[in-house]
């Protein structure tokens, strides 16, 4: 979601309210509750108790290795780094903290394409800072940057945040792209800012921007293993840079904030990494199949790389009112609030075949209902 510079926190982002509160809300149960709005994956996540099988080390009665050693090397075997080049955080969010944290200061700039990752806006206000929009070419375009409008702002801000694949799009954010925005930046010298791309959603995509960085000392990624990997709930992201990158976030990041468990789990998936992949090819699949339904029935869906795609219905009063239909239904999606340039859209995540059956046919009823 876009915000003015002076926007508060509160008018840039909402926490998502959990599935008890909607379910009283709307007088259903917790477990009729559908969640098309969190990119989260619906498939099985790794075998767990094979992961966890122990023995704990360190045992759980002591805090957890602050470097997460397991999770670093096999995050940097993942992407093809030296583990001096990796750091772990709390899920990618955490990271993206840090990030604000070590490099925006109270009064600086971050600069964004919009529509983008509406966290970028939380970080960047609750540093005091300054946030930059730039407008994104139109859907016709894939929604790619704007370089024209881009460049010019980079002299003297601090932070840019780019997301690739981009969140609420879908787009792929072309590595070309990427990298033009990396040369201008560092022509810049100490006027250019730090460079973040935000991966969260790599495993969908053809191409990353991790070789870029031995070329680049401004660029930072991150990367997690929430959306793919299915494992959202372990709460596990890192930075990939070079390494005195790497030491000035070391010195902000908190120590012990993942478990000693989630590091075992997410240590143990990034070395397996085929699941990952199978379920991105199986989500690409059903994303597909979910777009051809929508555009049969007259909701076409901008072309998407990831596990979700966004959906024009037209007005902002018919987006509302579908919401409503399908709040009733126990099913949530993504809205987007008065200061996006998306509102009029809904963003739905890519869920099984059952549960995307069962989006449809709340669709097709609020269809009917209007037609009627």
């Amino acid at each position: 979601m876009a915000a003015s510079p002076t926007a508060p926190v509160s008018q840039v982002y909402t926490w998502e309210p959990s599935n008890p509160v909607l379910a009283a809300r709307y007088g259903l149960r917790p477990e009729d509750i559908l969640r098309f709005d969190l990119n989260t994956s619906p498939l099985p996540s790794p075998d767990l108790a094979t992961m966890l099988a122990g023995p704990f080390d360190p045992p759980l009665n002591e805090y957890p290795d602050s470097m997460y050693p397991a999770v670093v090397e096999a995050a940097a075997a993942y992407v093809g780094v030296d583990p001096s080049e990796v750091l772990v955080g709390a899920g990618a969010d955490e990271v993206l903290d840090v990030i604000a944290k070590t490099f925006l200061p109270a009064g600086g700039r971050a600069v964004v394409p919009i529509p983008t990752y509406s966290m970028y806006g939380v970080l960047s206000t609750q540093r005091d800072a300054t946030l930059d929009t730039v407008l994104r070419r139109g859907a016709a375009d894939g929604f790619d940057i704007d370089l024209g409008r881009l460049v010019p702002r980079l002299d003297g801000a601090h932070v840019v945040w780019l997301c690739a694949p981009n969140n609420p799009t879908g787009a792929p954010e072309s590595l070309e792209v990427v990298t033009q925005v990396l040369e201008e930046a560092a022509k810049l010298g100490r006027r250019g800012p730090v460079v973040v791309v935000d991966e969260a959603y790599a495993e969908f995509s053809p191409e990353t921007s991790i070789p870029l960085i031995d070329r680049y000392p401004g660029l930072i990624v991150v990367r997690t293993v929430s959306k793919a990997f299915a494992l959202a709930g372990v709460r596990v992201g890192y930075a990939v840079a070079q390494r005195p990158t790497i030491e000035r976030l070391e010195r902000l990041r908190p120590p012990g904030s993942i478990s000693t468990m989630s590091a075992m789990v997410a240590g143990a998936a990034l070395r397996d990494p085929d699941q990952a992949r199978r379920n991105a090819r199986q989500l690409s699949g059903e994303r597909d199949w979910l777009a051809a339904r929508l555009a049969v029935m007259g909701f076409p869906a901008y072309p998407s790389i990831t596990n979700f795609l966004l959906v024009s219905f037209g007005t902002v009063e018919a987006a509302e009112d579908v919401t409503d239909a399908l709040l009733h239904a126990g099913i949530v999606t993504r809205t987007f609030g008065p200061a996006n340039p998306l509102r009029g859209h809904l963003r739905f995540t890519v869920r099984t075949r059952d549960q995307d059956e069962r989006l449809l046919d709340v669709l097709g009823t609020w269809q009917a209902g209007r037609q009627a």
